[in-house]
């Protein structure tokens, strides 16, 4: 049997407040027993996924070399950029395209890059028309 990916972990300045804004951002929760100034944090998604957050000394100095490709579940994409920028989010890039299709390159509360794309329904609207 090969491996499983328990969780994928998080270097950060603050695991908590990091944890707390993705937290929002996947509608998951944190630990029961994580806090303010906890060097670590673990957010749980009812999906399963499961985030580590480990504050460290290190700071972000590079474009990340993985990242999350975030789809929105009951909005639009434009919609859920929207909303991300509302938590704290900035844009980083915008690749959205005049025939709908495209991404938008983010960057959450401590610089990491994510994007965010269209929704199953935008892209089955898409490929139907």
């Amino acid at each position: 049997m090969a491996s499983l990916v328990r969780h994928t972990t998080i270097d950060c300045a603050d695991a908590y407040t990091l944890g707390s804004f993705w937290a929002q951002v996947l509608d998951g929760s944190l630990a029961e027993d994580d806090f303010p100034g906890d060097p670590m944090a673990l957010l749980s998604c009812s999906n399963g996924v499961q985030l580590l957050f480990i504050t460290g000394p290190d700071a972000k100095t590079v474009k990340n070399r993985i990242h999350f490709d975030l789809q929105p579940q009951d909005r639009t994409r434009d919609e859920e950029v929207e909303r991300l920028l509302a938590l704290g989010a900035t844009q980083v890039d915008d690749q959205r395209r005049p025939d709908g299709t495209g991404w938008v390159v983010m960057a959450d509360i401590e610089g990491n890059e994510f994007c965010v794309e269209r929704s199953a329904a935008e892209r089955a609207a898409t490929e139907t028309a």
